[in-house]
């Protein structure tokens, strides 16, 4: 089993891990010939939220190098502070980079495997240095890679590409000392909604004429029967919580795209990019608070 490569975008893979970090202690990464996943899937984690996350190898690291007995597949379980500490290293080390100064290979250590960041820099003074950081991880078994699973989701009642994550962000902090839950809803006209309803407070935040995305989907009965009403919003409930922690990709999005499946889930698709171009994706589920009403 050997993996070696440069990472020539040490601030793509800092943002990426920084914006699910705050998620749980543990993160699981599978880096394959062509794809890096970063997944997080431990029901452990406050709200439920998954992330199932695709990044092209060619947009993080360059001269790259993998090969095992599992169809060249490494897989690895990770403390996810640990390695966004590392990275954070390696962003602000080789802020000059010319694409070989942040090396990340495979090694054991004392028999403890690890993740080997070597990065090369200079001081202040234009001296050479060179700092190393271990990850200790641990190497999953290709039988428990195999029950990795990403959730099951009925087809979303509407599609809308969401602002701004930062500045959803500021509104949902102000409504997070009003209400834990948070409905968030959107119309095929284009309306995005953010609404608390508590005994004390009833709160709507809106934002109007918002892309609807092209569907790569087939088209159902059910979608013929929301292009009737296109003004029409469909809700769904989410912890305010994990919602304001889904907003923590702000670091990495230029474009998101927000799935709502009624009082199931909604599916949001952070972009690592240019949408028509982008590097990556991550991708969260959050899932809906059932209403005694529903």
């Amino acid at each position: 089993m050997r993996f070696r490569t440069s990472i020539s975008s040490p601030q793509t893979f800092f943002r990426i891990i920084q914006a699910i970090e705050k998620l749980q202690k543990k993160c699981i990464i599978k880096f394959s010939d062509t794809e890096m996943r970063v997944i997080c899937n431990n029901d452990a984690n406050e709200g439920g939220i998954q992330v199932w996350s695709v990044i092209k190898v060619d947009s993080v690291f360059t001269n790259y190098r993998i090969q095992s007995n599992a169809n060249n597949e490494i897989t690895v379980l990770l403390n996810a502070e640990a390695l966004l500490s590392a990275l954070k290293s390696a962003s602000t080390t080789a802020e000059t980079a010319d694409g070989d100064d942040v090396v990340l290979k495979l090694a054991k250590k004392n028999d403890q495997a690890v993740l080997c960041f070597e990065i090369n820099g200079t001081t202040r003074l234009g001296k050479s240095m060179r700092v190393s950081h271990d990850v200790k991880i641990e190497v999953m078994k290709p039988t428990d890679v195999a029950s990795l699973k990403e959730p099951m989701c009925p087809d979303p009642d509407v599609h809308i590409l969401l602002p701004p994550l930062q500045k959803l962000r500021t509104v949902v902090e102000r409504l997070k000392p009003m209400s834990d839950v948070l409905a968030v809803s959107a119309s095929h006209s284009g309306s995005l909604k953010l609404s608390i309803s508590t005994d004390s407070v009833k709160l709507d935040t809106e934002w109007r004429n918002c892309t609807i995305p092209k569907m790569t989907r087939e088209p159902t009965d059910r979608d013929d029967e929301n292009d009737h009403d296109p003004g029409k919003h469909f809700p769904v409930l989410v912890s305010t919580r994990s919602f304001l922690k889904f907003l923590n990709s702000h670091v990495v999005s230029t474009t998101t795209i927000a799935c709502i499946c009624q009082r199931h889930c909604m599916i949001l698709y952070v972009y690592v990019g240019d949408y028509a171009d982008a590097g990556g994706v991550l991708t969260f589920y959050i899932p809906a608070i059932i209403d005694g009403d529903d």
